[in-house]
């Protein structure tokens, strides 16, 4: 099989981590790569020998041959970028948040169809192996049919120190991290017909909202409760680590702190140890985030080789998304909010 060519756009925060998944997917690689800051781009460069570097994305396409684009930027830049990738016929995948408003977010799935070329949105916390460890189960029919469900992320940690950009936006755990643990609870539970949502501000030196709860009426008939916090103390710090509850009417199964998988099903109870493995070029604790990074990007390269629709496609993303924008609506107006009206 030939080696896919592409190109990374943004060496930011996030960017080497990508770089790095990269390289452990196998099946293709990154040949050049794109930012307006010229010293970030030099030390991504250097760190990962890329020697083709741009300070403009549209010289860069214009100049390379490439089988797919990955976008690593802020949110604001992302819809041009994706339709800059369209309009070059480039198959391109998209860091979250997805877009700035659903608007947005539907037109870029609009551009990527009308150009005919695959968008995956690198929405990655789902491809992390205890989540999918829980997945698996639930599909094996161990619990029998799930009817409720917790995805809890609470932490105390400073993400501000490393992307002190969060503590500035209006918006904040909803669209940074609760996009996440939404997502989850779609890919363990199923799409999501209305949304009630409650936020606060615990930290005052910060401008959006710290913690988030969120109650989910699932399409198949079951509840869930989504809830996000960086305001809570915690006697051992659990970052980054998202907590799972699962009750089906045969059993139940538990994701609890330090990665241990309880279950009580049909065939009795177990636990087990699902840590996600440390990578060469991991370091914890955000080797669970940084082992998805890989598992996603390995997932791209699969669909990409073989013709198929990526797991988080862009049309896929656009019901985790409205999500997001149903929380801070419901929030708002203190009202549960119709997903699908959203959508239409």
């Amino acid at each position: 099989m030939t080696e896919l060519r592409g190109a990374l756009i943004g060496c930011g925060f996030f960017a080497v981590n990508q770089m790095h998944g990269w390289r452990d997917a196998g099946g293709a690689s990154i040949v050049a790569i794109c930012d307006r800051d010229p010293a970030r781009l030099k030390i991504v460069g250097d760190q990962f020998g890329i020697e083709r570097r741009y300070t403009d994305a549209d010289a860069m396409l214009q100049a390379e041959s490439l089988d797919f684009l990955d976008i690593a930027t802020t949110v604001q830049t992302h819809r041009p970028l994706v339709e800059l990738a369209a309009s070059h016929k480039l198959p391109v995948i998209c860091q979250k948040p997805f877009a700035p408003t659903l608007a947005d977010a539907k037109a870029m799935v609009a551009a990527c169809a009308d150009a005919g070329v695959p968008l995956m949105v690198h929405e990655n916390f789902r491809w992390q192996s205890p989540i999918q460890a829980v997945k698996r189960i639930i599909e094996s029919g161990e619990i029998g049919t799930p009817f409720f469900g917790r995805i809890s992320f609470r932490s105390g940690y400073d993400v501000f120190s490393g992307q002190p950009y969060l503590a500035t936006g209006k918006r904040f755990i909803v669209e940074d991290l609760g996009i996440h643990i939404l997502d989850i609870a779609r890919f363990l539970l199923g799409d999501v017909e209305t949304l009630t949502a409650r936020t606060q501000r615990v930290n005052r030196n910060i401008a959006g909202e710290d913690v988030a709860t969120m109650l989910l009426e699932h399409v198949p008939g079951v509840t869930s409760v989504v809830d996000c916090s960086y305001a809570t103390k915690l006697p051992v710090e659990p970052f980054p680590e998202t907590l799972v509850e699962i009750d089906g009417d045969e059993g139940t199964i538990r994701l609890s702190q330090g990665y241990r998988l309880q279950v009580q099903g049909r065939a009795g109870a177990t636990t087990r140890d699902v840590s996600p493995p440390l990578l060469p070029w991991a370091s914890r604790p955000w080797h669970n985030i940084q082992e998805s990074v890989a598992a996603i990007q390995k997932h791209w390269v699969e669909c990409l080789t073989a013709g198929k629709e990526p797991a988080t496609s862009g049309a896929d993303n656009l019901r985790t998304f409205a999500l997001v924008e149903a929380a801070y609506t419901g929030a708002a107006s203190g009202q549960p909010v119709r997903i699908d009206d959203l959508l239409k």
